[in-house]
Formats: structure tokens, sequence, C-alpha cells
């Protein structure tokens, strides 16, 4: 299953460079409200539901305003698995809204075209859910190392030390940053930190 935290990006479909402010006049919460009613309507208008449906993101209890403000929904629909991302606009909800205007325009193919459009529209968002070429973390982090034959052991100190030292290098800020090393790194850690007890 697909993770609603962190923000879980398709291998598929590169990261905007640049974001725009966008003109969405709308609260997260509005925003939420459009793509799960327009996911629900659009399951019923197609007469195939829509399953396993994730929306993913930063957003986390206490960090509404994420450095990484993506967003991307996962669903399997039609025995397809779809994953609708967003990364063009500065805030979360102006993503979330754009991914709601993009449902609603298969709804409008629905209308006025066929099941078979839409299939076939769909077929560019198809993607693999993401981990099937993942990093384990600690190949991310450095922390894959040996010592005569037995893996060295990992605390959350040095898990937090090697994110702040990689975190240098990877983050887009830098000149030999990008928003999907910083993503794969910030991935890492959660990993980690969820993994290492100590």
């Amino acid at each position: 299953m697909t993770a609603a935290f962190p923000l879980a990006w398709p291998d598929t479909i590169p990261r905007s460079k640049a974001r725009e402010k966008g003109q969405f006049r709308t609260s997260l919460a509005g925003a939420l409200k459009n793509v799960e009613t327009s996911v629900t309507a659009f399951g019923r208008d197609s007469g195939k539901a829509v399953a396993s449906f994730v929306i993913s993101s930063n957003v986390t209890l206490g960090a509404v305003r994420p450095h990484d403000p993506g967003v991307a929904i996962w669903f399997v629909w039609d025995g397809m698995q779809v994953c609708i991302p967003v990364d063009r606009y500065q805030t979360v909800e102006a993503n979330l809204q754009a991914i709601h205007l993009i449902i609603e325009a298969r709804r409008t193919e629905l209308r006025h075209g066929t099941l078979a459009l839409v299939r076939a529209t769909f077929t560019g968002f198809l993607a693999l859910p993401p981990g099937a070429n993942r990093r384990h973390w600690r190949d991310v982090l450095g922390l894959n190392t040996f010592h005569k034959g037995i893996r060295n052991p990992v605390s959350r100190s040095s898990i937090e030390e090697a994110f702040r030292r990689l975190s240098k290098e990877r983050h887009p800020d830098t000149p030999t940053g990008s928003h999907e090393a910083m993503a794969e790194l910030n991935r890492a850690r959660d990993e980690a930190l969820a993994e290492v007890r100590i």
C-alpha cells in the first residue's frame, strides 16, 4: 500500500523545478474534500469502483506547510494502478485543487466520450507504487557498513548525523541537490527512525 506520509512520488514523473503561486481560492480542508468527492464521483460515473485510494503528501500533524508541497493521489481503477501527482504550485492546497480539476476532466470525458477514451487517458497515469526501484535506507544514508562480516549497529543519533551531512549536498537549494534527492533522503531518514529504536 502506498504511504500517505511522506510523499510517495512516482518514479515516472519528474519533479517541478520551479513552483507557481496558483490562483485557487480554497483551504486545505476544502481542497481535500474536493479531491475525495471528485474521486468518489468518478468511480460512480464510470461504473468502476475506485479502490486503495491514498492521498500522499508531506503534510503531517503540526506541519501543514511542508517545504515540499507536492501531492500525489494513488488508487486502483478498472484494474489499473493510477497515480496523479502535482507539484506545480507552492502550496499543498493548490496542488490538491489541481488534482481535483484533473479528475473532473476525466468525468467530463466520461460524459462526452466513452469509457475506452478514459482508459486511454489513464494509461498516462499508470504507475508502479514507489519502492519498486527504491534503495534501502541504509544505502541512502551511507550506513550499510560491516565489520568482520557483521553489519554495524545504527543509532538514532547516527541516522540524524548522516541526514544532516547528506542534506547539505542533496537539498534542492544546493548546486548538487534536487527535489528527488532530498525526497529520497527524507524518506530514508523516516524509515530508519521508524526501524531503529535506540
